[in-house]
């Protein structure tokens, strides 16, 4: 194995620690440090960063440009252009991105990081030819949630015929950001939306979108799409009942602040009895994405009440020290769990 220089200083401890324990002999010590070697550099990594710092150079040198003087004239003469072509030249330069990408994945399959930017420009767009679309069809459009739902189709269509996890992100993206629009056009005049706020309006959300990923999981020609769908349902999810926790089922910051701490209990509660419930559903069915979120926000939720119930109330010197404490017991306990999984695995092996 060709490993890098962290995860062999790692192997070569756990090694001597076997050794002087007497679980292994020396010359199964000196056979298991022979079965790798050390990388010299992580060109894999270098490559993939090198990619992201690309597309954010790109964007922060279109930012440059339209703050230039003469782009900013160029631009206002090109302001008068009409919607409908920009949409349409939009939409020509994401068929080209996107065909070029999708032909590299299959001649250059080894350049994974490259075929994402193209797919990635490609994806960003149709963003915007469907925006300008928008802007042709009505002008003065109060409804924005037509945009984000035409997305959808498209996106998902794009993600499931290029088998791009990428891609069929943004269609969750869209659906996401297409069910907050929508419903909050349809509750402006109280900001609620069946008797519910944002944080738990995407609870629901977030709930059916990981119920669909195991629908996924159980459909063949779909199951490549189960750990996309798994991944951001949970982010909608453990991301609004964490808001829930905080803000409660209160539509408005006037509502908000003239409730107790009391109030918002039962929210709290509920965020995380859930957090825990995933974290040991987690551990029962060895799912390591479940357990990851439940544990992680678990941390999140506590250290939040934390701050709401004790910050103003105890002195600031107390308050780290606690926290301090804290978080060196996590490390000294997760430390010694993560010891036992590698110490478990290997026994298997």
């Amino acid at each position: 194995m060709n490993i890098n220089q962290e995860k062999a200083e790692f192997l070569d401890e756990m090694i001597d620690t076997w050794q002087q324990d007497q679980l292994i002999s020396a010359d199964k010590a000196a056979e298991l440090k022979n079965s790798y070697s050390v990388k010299s550099f992580d060109w894999q990594k270098l490559a993939q960063y090198s990619i992201y710092v690309a597309l954010a150079c790109g964007v922060f040198a279109l930012g440059s440009l339209l703050l230039d003087k003469k782009m900013t004239l160029l631009l206002e003469k090109l302001y008068y252009t009409p919607n409908i072509v920009i949409s349409l030249l939009s939409f020509g330069a994401a068929a080209y991105f996107l065909f070029i990408g999708n032909k590299r994945r299959k001649t250059k399959s080894k350049q994974v990081f490259s075929n994402e930017a193209l797919l990635f420009s490609g994806v960003m767009f149709i963003a915007n030819g469907l925006a300008y679309f928008g802007k042709t069809v009505n002008k003065d459009i109060e409804n924005y949630a037509l945009i984000f739902l035409m997305a959808v189709p498209i996106y998902g269509f794009l993600g499931y015929y290029f088998k791009s996890k990428l891609i069929w992100a943004f269609a969750l993206l869209s659906l996401g950001a297409w069910f907050g629009t929508q419903t909050s056009y349809l509750g402006k005049s109280n900001f609620y939306f069946l008797g519910m706020n944002y944080p738990l309006r995407f609870v629901v959300f977030g709930f059916l979108l990981t119920a669909c990923s195991f629908v996924f999981k159980r459909i063949n020609k779909l199951n490549f799409l189960f750990q996309s769908t798994y991944f951001i349902g949970l982010v909608y999810t453990f991301s609004a009942l964490w808001l829930l926790s905080i803000f409660g089922n209160y539509a408005s910051i006037d509502q908000w602040y003239s409730v107790s701490q009391l109030n918002l209990f039962f929210w709290a509660g509920l965020s995380l009895f859930i957090c825990g419930l995933t974290f040991f559903l987690g551990f029962k069915f060895k799912d390591e994405m479940a357990r990851e979120f439940g544990a992680t926000f678990l941390i999140i939720n506590l250290y939040s009440r934390f701050f709401e119930y004790f910050w103003e109330s105890w002195h600031k010197a107390m308050f780290f020290s606690v926290l301090a404490l804290s978080f060196w017991l996590i490390g000294r306990k997760a430390e010694k769990i993560w010891n036992l999984e590698f110490l478990k695995k290997e026994d298997s092996k």
